[in-house]
């Protein structure tokens, strides 16, 4: 039984990190554009097929060529998240809230059917490879392998990272800034526009990272593996708090947990998972709508 609880709290700690990152991206792009970008699962997912279309073009598979396309992979994410919102989401910044959200779920489409019908069987699953392999070490007898060790590590060094870069940049304090009062900073003199192309870049390029580890983590990579990447990290940044970095790593941690619970201890518990976390969601959304650390808007009349 020991040896069960501490497997399954190494699944749970492997997914809590990616779906945590997945959930940074959305409240990183909310908080400062007060904009739901729905597509986000979408475009981050496109890295793995962005990855193994440049393994396939280098034509080697060392780790130099890996490491070369994992790079390239999640810079070229980065500028089509600041594409995007140039072509598209930047028009409806101060439209109804609804518009901007429609718009999105169409962008999302839009992602996967181009994957789908562009890439090479884009219909069809395509392998992804581990990372990394091996056996770390080992906790009372269960093997730690690489790759949760790497998912581990990556993420607290990006989370401390972000961290760094918001509260200690003349960039970041911009977009803390901006997320404060968009008016307020413009006529500070903070050109919006910077904002929110930096904005985008990282949490496009933050999501590429994780969705790269969640291809890897599960072996393959799908077109549509974007619908499900986005609903978990939007109700990861849900349950945390739209626009609260912390919450969305304690959304993801949740997530995670309640999915690897299921799987674990209740009977055919793989196939209700998603039932479970999503019933969270709607008891979140109706006992705590700000989200278990996210402030409530409050809205002068």
């Amino acid at each position: 039984m020991a040896e069960l609880l501490i497997q399954q709290g190494l699944n749970w700690i492997t997914l809590g990190c990616i779906y945590a990152l997945l959930a940074i991206g959305f409240s990183l792009i909310f908080g400062v554009l007060n904009v739901i970008h729905f597509s986000h699962g979408d475009v981050a997912m496109t890295a793995p097929f962005i990855c193994l279309a440049l393994a396939t073009a280098f034509g080697a598979t060392s780790p130099t060529w890996l490491v070369l396309a994992l790079v390239i992979a999640i810079l070229a994410v980065g500028l089509i998240g600041v594409v995007l919102d140039r072509v598209v989401i930047r028009q409806f910044r101060d439209a109804p809230a609804m518009m901007a959200l429609v718009s999105t779920v169409a962008l999302g489409i839009v992602i996967r059917e181009s994957i789908r019908h562009l890439y090479p069987e884009g219909s069809n699953p395509h392998a992804f490879p581990r990372l990394v392999s091996g056996v770390a070490f080992e906790i009372a007898g269960v093997p730690v392998n690489w790759f949760a060790l790497l998912v581990t590590v990556l993420t607290v060094v990006l989370i401390g990272l972000l961290f760094v870069f918001l509260r200690m940049t003349p960039l970041g304090l911009r977009i803390r800034a901006a997320s404060e009062d968009r008016v307020v900073a413009r006529m500070m003199g903070i050109r919006d526009g910077r904002v929110f192309r930096a904005t985008f870049f990282i949490a496009s390029a933050i999501g590429a990272i994780a969705g790269l580890l969640f291809a890897s983590y599960a072996g393959v990579t799908r077109f549509d593996f974007g619908i499900m990447a986005g609903l978990l990290g939007f109700s990861a940044a849900v349950i945390g708090g739209l626009g609260s970095m912390p919450g969305a790593i304690l959304g993801g941690l949740i997530i995670a947990g309640i999915e690897v619970l299921a799987q674990t201890f209740v009977p055919d518990g793989a196939s209700y998972r998603l039932v479970f976390v999503f019933v969270l969601v709607i008891v979140v959304l109706v006992f705590r709508p700000a989200g278990l650390l996210g402030r409530p808007l409050m809205e002068k009349v």
